[in-house]
């Protein structure tokens, strides 16, 4: 009987347990690590974007946003932007992986997907609730320092991504918060991207309901201030976004432009977020309001 043998019963143990490390710990990170999981589109990591997301971790970002958008039609139609849910070739030059689980703030892993300019980026950084004005997220003013570019090349080397001297030189006179800004402009942009056939439909432009600013101005300033001032400035005047302030766009295009985003201008879809109804009062109130 083997339980009358200790020894040997600790042997065969042992080789039945390192069998069992084998197949399920062993085996998996050869397959995982094989090239059948690249996607072809998926790049590694430029310095400056790799300086980013180290800089990322460094502010411990990842305890409040995740990067993966999982499979349920929620996450997709959320946080997908075009790009559907995560896959494992995306990872491969993640060391370590910020998948996370905590989603205090919106996951991040199709963020370069949505058409926002540095700009827009930048003053989020510094100013969170200046473009979200609900955003619970504190400032990262400080980052506005110049980039320690001391271990850049030695990063690039240990983890083996390609790099030139050009690379290396646009690294000089950059700061913190540009590094964060190109690792967050990067993150999903390498997937292909296909059209999920609009979550949501875009309302499509009849013809403006509304005639009297007085009985929607109310809350067309309610909206404006809401969902616009904070890329086109309180009084219309232009920021981060163009000057709304005697606009010369006809009431047909600025719905369109509401309703379905600029990609020129770095500004997302309205259509979303807010009604058919909504958006004519606040086009409404651009077109008329002359104060």
């Amino acid at each position: 009987m083997l339980e009358k043998n200790p020894v040997i019963f600790i042997i065969l143990a042992f080789v039945v347990i390192m069998i069992g490390t084998t197949i399920t710990m062993i085996a998996p990170f050869k397959w995982i690590n094989s090239d059948s999981d690249k996607i072809a589109e998926v790049k590694p990591y430029t310095p400056l974007q790799q300086e980013g997301r180290d800089l990322y971790m460094r502010e411990g970002c990842n305890n409040c946003h995740s990067q993966t958008v999982r499979t349920l039609a929620a996450d997709v139609e959320r946080y997908g932007n075009g790009g559907g849910y995560s896959k494992s070739g995306e990872f491969v030059y993640d060391r370590p992986h910020l998948w996370g689980s905590r989603r205090t703030g919106p996951d991040l892993a199709r963020i370069g997907l949505k058409p926002l300019t540095p700009a827009w980026h930048k003053k989020h950084m510094e100013n969170p609730q200046s473009v979200v004005p609900a955003s619970n997220m504190p400032s990262y003013a400080f980052l506005n320092q110049p980039l320690d570019t001391t271990y850049s090349e030695r990063k690039m080397k240990l983890l083996k991504f390609p790099y030139t001297q050009a690379d290396l030189d646009e690294l000089k006179g950059k700061s913190e918060m540009d590094a964060i800004i190109a690792y967050m402009r990067k993150l999903g942009t390498d997937i292909p991207v296909k059209n999920a056939g609009a979550a949501v439909q875009a309302p499509v432009a009849q013809s403006n309901p509304y005639t009297d600013l007085k009985a929607v101005e109310e809350e067309a300033k309610a909206i404006y201030k809401q969902q616009c001032a904070s890329c086109h400035g309180e009084k219309r005047e232009g920021t981060l976004g163009p000057a709304l302030k005697g606009s010369t766009k006809s009431e047909t295009d600025l719905f369109k432009i509401i309703s379905q985003g600029s990609t020129a201008n770095g500004m997302p879809a309205f259509s979303s977020s807010l009604d058919e109804q909504k958006i004519w009062k606040l086009v409404t109130y651009i077109k008329l309001d002359t104060k």
